[in-house]
């Protein structure tokens, strides 16, 4: 790399850092908006254009099937567009029999053009697109009930940058549902190929970060309505489970987790709904603080959360988990280190955060490890040793005990 290449590289680095520190205060606040790097200077987009990213295969020992489903809540109003009832689309991972169905696309091309200009990355959107995944649609479900785990992305994220870890999830027994709320992401696919656009990442919006919040954890109740069926402490309506194999999903075993506001609302669902057994927050900070949860919940981010004048608010949230609960860092890491983000970007020569050292293999392993191991103890009675404590496997990842 020539000096000019290294120099026109650390600047743009300056100015992500400067950028993400905003995207990552904002939640607390108000809406938020993250930027990326272009490609690197090393790897030109003519090469990254011919290549085609893989994610990593799934661990578990199940085919995984991949189905849609759109919803419609016509009872309430979207919190961006009032003209509107509120929309959700959602992608369904399954564990399959065989290897039946057809190749599933990561995202439409027109989504990934979406996403990559909101985040600035100088990387074609068609080999983006192309990203090669392991679910199938159309393939025929297991037998057997499994326990069912609700994924919300992080603010401006679409759905599909929580691809590898719903997949391996769906390829360890699990049902997965990934969540797209409507104008709160760039590159958000709907039916019919529809990307609505993502009036929330306006930064001038003017929307609390907790009323963002309490508004997923609506959106993502509404989804355990269509599931798992009405909550039983709800007489009425009495609306029964509409997805066409909502029948493999085990209702009495439910889990939430999400990446950065997608953390956050499965704190504040969990706050309001009871069928959620256990929860997740990877990197998100708490706008709504838990109520006092007796339930399960696991914090995993970066070594940010743990400094006292960070923006996560993490340490509230710590005093008032009442039931078993982690915090855990991982060295090296950054905000969309828990994501498919670093796993496809490098794969492409961008670099998505340059202040994240570890690379997008380890940042996939250790996510799947740990959130696979908190929802096989606490939704299939499993006991996994990796989270009682540091374990040489992954010495990145340190158990915080403030």
């Amino acid at each position: 790399m020539t000096d000019t290449a290294r120099t026109s590289r650390t600047a743009r680095g300056r100015a992500l850092s400067a950028a993400l520190a905003l995207a990552l205060a904002l939640p607390l606040a108000g809406a938020t908006a993250a930027v990326a790097a272009p490609a690197a200077p090393d790897r030109p987009a003519a090469e990254a254009a011919t290549t085609r990213p893989e994610l990593p295969r799934p661990t578990g020992a199940f085919a995984v099937g991949r189905d849609t489903l759109h919803l419609v809540d016509t009872g309430r109003r979207d919190l961006w567009d009032p003209s509107k009832p509120r929309e959700l689309m959602t992608s369904l991972y399954y564990p399959a029999r065989g290897h039946g169905g057809h190749a599933t696309r990561y995202t439409s091309e027109k989504a990934a053009r979406a996403m990559l200009a909101h985040y600035q990355l100088d990387v074609p959107a068609a080999a983006y697109s192309a990203t090669r995944t392991h679910a199938r649609t159309g393939a025929p479900t297991a037998p057997g009930r499994f326990p069912l785990v609700v994924l919300s992305p992080g603010f401006t994220a679409p759905r599909s940058t929580l691809t590898h870890l719903a997949e391996d999830l769906a390829s360890r027994g699990y049902v997965v549902a990934t969540v797209d709320h409507a104008h709160e992401a760039a590159g958000a696919e709907f039916d019919k190929g529809r990307v609505p656009p993502c009036v929330g990442c306006d930064p001038d919006s003017g929307v609390p970060g907790a009323r963002i919040t309490a508004n997923r954890a609506k959106d993502l109740s509404f989804v355990l309505d269509h599931l798992v069926g009405n909550r039983p402490a709800e007489p009425g309506e009495d609306r029964e489970a509409t997805w066409r194999h909502a029948r493999m999903i085990d209702r009495g075993r439910v889990g939430a987790g999400g990446h950065s506001i997608g953390g956050a609302a499965s704190a504040a669902l969990m706050n309001t709904d009871r069928r959620v057994r256990a929860g997740a927050n990877m990197d998100g900070g708490f706008q709504i603080l838990p109520d006092g949860l007796r339930r399960p919940f696991l914090m995993l981010g970066t070594e940010t959360t743990t400094k006292p004048d960070g923006p996560y608010n993490w340490r509230d949230a710590w005093a008032r988990l009442d039931g078993w609960k982690r915090w855990l860092t991982v060295a090296g890491s950054g905000h969309f280190t828990f994501t498919d983000a670093p796993v496809v970007l490098e794969q492409l020569g961008a670099d998505e955060d340059p202040d994240a050292t570890i690379s997008g293999r380890r940042a996939e392993q250790i996510t799947r490890a740990y959130v696979g191991a908190f929802y096989d103890r606490h939704l299939r009675g499993v006991d996994r040793p990796i989270l009682d404590g540091p374990t040489p496997a992954h010495p990145e990842v340190g158990f915080h005990q403030p």
